[in-house]
């Protein structure tokens, strides 16, 4: 059943929010409005679950992005790891929006499965990528430092691992920040 909001109701907030969010623009899911399953008729949610999971899908493809460019960037080891463990911070924005406690729980479970289902894959396709590079003739002894690199950076870490503060992280997929420059 839904009702009738002069500002588009709970239904709305979440949809500002998600574009809002999905296009790297400010947005902050701890005002967003709890939804429960009756509130709304099948139609409604099918457009809401949509919505959502169009957002989460072009969070995860700019995130990728971001990373591919961030890893083909490096120029050692260490530079490589450091990527792969600051892009952890945008896995656990993405998969802390999957799981919001606004959302009715048999669609956090659903949600949280797609987004861990594309982290699984995204490291698998860099697993993939490191033996097209034994095949390309790279030394193995690169490869093989380059792959305990992966794993010992493995992005299915989010599915464990809550997220520490840590001056260092960031999302490679936010919007730079403004850097205040004291006078």
């Amino acid at each position: 059943m839904t009702g009738l909001w002069g500002d588009g109701g709970p239904y709305q907030a979440w949809v500002g929010f998600l574009r809002r969010w999905a296009a790297l623009e400010p947005a902050d899911p701890a005002g967003l409005p709890a939804l429960r399953e009756e509130q709304y008729d099948s139609d409604t949610w099918v457009r809401l679950t949509e919505h959502l999971t169009s957002a989460l899908n072009t969070r995860l493809v700019t995130w990728a992005e971001h990373l591919v460019r961030a890893l083909n960037g490096t120029r050692d080891e260490f530079s490589w790891g450091r990527e792969l463990a600051q892009a952890r911070t945008g896995l656990h924005t993405v998969r802390a929006l999957a799981a919001h406690p606004g959302l009715p729980e048999s669609l956090r479970g659903r949600l949280a499965e797609l987004v861990d289902d594309q982290i699984t894959q995204v490291q698998a396709q860099l697993e993939r990528n490191l033996e097209d590079e034994i095949r390309r003739g790279t030394d193995p002894r690169l490869v093989e430092r380059r792959r305990r690199t992966l794993r010992d950076n493995d992005l299915t870490a989010t599915f464990t691992v809550r997220p520490a503060p840590d001056a260092w992280a960031y999302d490679p997929a936010a919007p730079p920040r403004r850097r205040i420059v004291p006078e």
